[in-house]
């Protein structure tokens, strides 16, 4: 169990300026998309604006945030031997300049401690990473791109990128770190990669997170930001798992992707491995039509899945002209060929449309559709599946799915 201390901070303002490739970069506008939280009768809300972009939250004062964590434990019913503090934001948390005041009254009440994406960027003294351990963290996720300092340095801006491979070094040598990197084409990736993962390797650090680089619209820049980089073509779905599964195999590292994949536990949609198919028979029984609409990467797994509890002839998937489902827009749903859908769809828990804007978009042809939304998501992805176990991911997407055929049973319409 976590508790979040959210000590705030905006990209590219307090991390020390934008990554080249990061996802916010380029942004343009603070029109609202659009979300389950908008109001029936208003288009838009904070978390469609404002908190998409985090663009509002400014670093929040030490104190407050040593307080939110005080009444979380105050008034929380939290297991003491299963409980971390995760201290997150919106910038880089190694920027924050009370860090390591928040880490002293935290290593007070002798609870783990999570330091949550940092890119090292705001460590000028490598030394702040061992006074930072002594505090009580255990745990980091580290940006580090690449352990090529000159790298780091053009492609992340680092000011001090020796000082912040060090503190990754000492970081790795005392604590269970979570390195991460964005794979760019010709970058960062081939010998430069293989460099990287052998110094992660070899200064201790436990997992590794490859995260695919996203270019484009249909990749998930949703912020009217594409290309974030002019004349890069981001690896391939295909090419990019083949990337991961490689260097899985040449490191002792605990190696993820995303959005695809994780070679030691099936993530993402364990359940339509083959091996998996008989976990799939305690689901519910399909008794109701429907469209399930989501991203390119989920769809060929949810086909199968629901192919293998034999309910093809009700149910059939739609994708989006987008790789992520929860990053489906109402531009995607205009897109869409409303000849493919039924007359219950189910859009995915986390999109980004307006309820009523959806319904009007997909009943545009005059066929009166029900649109409901399904779980807030149906696997696990790379960033999150390095800590869990097959089990976990099992159990995980049994109760999505579960949820999703109820969601379907209930607004769909049943067969004759």
């Amino acid at each position: 169990m976590q508790i979040i201390a959210d000590v705030g901070g905006i990209p590219g303002k307090d991390c020390r300026g934008f990554c080249k490739y990061c996802y916010f970069r380029k942004g343009e506008g603070a029109d609202p998309l659009g979300c389950r939280s908008c109001l029936p009768s208003s288009f838009g809300c904070e978390q469609c604006t404002t908190g998409v972009r985090e663009s509002k939250n400014e670093f929040v004062p030490p104190f407050m945030v040593i307080n939110s964590v005080k009444t979380s434990l105050m008034m929380g019913n939290y297991r003491e031997d299963d409980l971390k503090i995760n201290i997150s934001g919106g910038g880089d948390v190694s920027c924050y300049p009370n860090l390591l005041d928040v880490t002293s009254a935290f290593s007070e009440w002798n609870i783990p401690i999570h330091l949550g994406y940092t890119s090292g960027k705001g460590i000028d003294d490598p030394e702040m990473a061992n006074d930072l351990i002594s505090h009580g963290v255990e745990e980091v996720t580290f940006t580090v791109f690449s352990t090529n300092p000159l790298l780091r340095k053009e492609w992340m801006g680092d000011k001090n990128p020796q000082a912040s491979l060090d503190a990754l070094k000492i970081f790795s040598e005392g604590c269970e770190v979570h390195a991460a990197s964005v794979i760019i084409p010709g970058v960062n990736d081939g010998e430069a990669l293989r460099k990287t993962c052998s110094d992660l390797e070899e200064w201790g650090a436990k997992a590794f997170i490859m995260m695919r680089f996203a270019n484009f619209r249909n990749q998930g820049l949703i912020l009217g930001n594409e290309p974030i980089i002019d004349g890069v073509e981001p690896h391939s779905l295909q090419e990019f798992e083949e990337l991961v599964r490689s260097i899985n195999k040449e490191f002792n590292l605990r190696v993820t992707g995303t959005p695809v994949c994780d070679p030691d536990n099936d993530s993402p949609f364990a359940l339509a491995k083959d091996k998996d198919k008989e976990y799939l028979e305690i689901l519910s029984e399909v008794a109701s039509e429907a469209t399930i609409l989501t991203g390119k990467v989920a769809k060929p797994f949810i086909e199968q899945i629901i192919q293998i509890i034999g309910a093809s002839d009700m149910v059939n998937v739609v994708a989006a002209d987008q790789d992520i489902g929860c990053l489906i827009t109402q531009k995607d749903l205009e897109d869409l060929d409303l000849k493919e859908l039924k007359e219950t769809i189910i859009i995915p828990g986390r999109a980004f449309v307006h309820d009523k804007k959806a319904e009007k978009i997909l009943c545009r042809d005059g066929v009166d559709r029900i649109v409901a939304r399904g779980p807030d998501k149906l696997s696990v992805d790379g960033e999150m599946s390095g800590t869990l176990s097959q089990e976990d991911v099992l159990k995980t997407e049994l109760i999505a799915f579960q949820d999703l055929i109820e969601a379907i049973n209930f607004f769909g319409v049943r067969k004759k």
